[in-house]
């Protein structure tokens, strides 16, 4: 016999919301690494000097991916699923 939880639908909802949330950052952050990363390996390519400033530039969109972590987790404990 197969034991069902029952699940209230704002939870679920606001689950899907949090999944969201995640999601955005990370594509987000991929499309924003994207052109950094191709811009900084020709600037690289150029003047191996400027590999710390382009590192500081590939690292910077990697905050859109912890402001979502950080709303997801706003959202379920907002929902109380966590």
């Amino acid at each position: 016999m197969v034991n069902y939880v029952a699940i209230d639908m704002n939870a679920a909802i606001a689950a899907i919301g949090a999944g969201v949330a995640i999601a955005g950052g990370a594509i987000g952050t991929g499309v924003a690494q994207s052109g950094i990363g191709s811009a900084g390996l020709g600037l690289i390519a150029e003047k191996k000097e400027n590999l710390g400033i382009v590192l500081l530039f590939f690292v910077i969109p990697e905050t859109l991916l912890i402001f979502g972590f950080v709303i997801a987790i706003l959202i379920m404990l907002t929902a109380g699923i966590v």
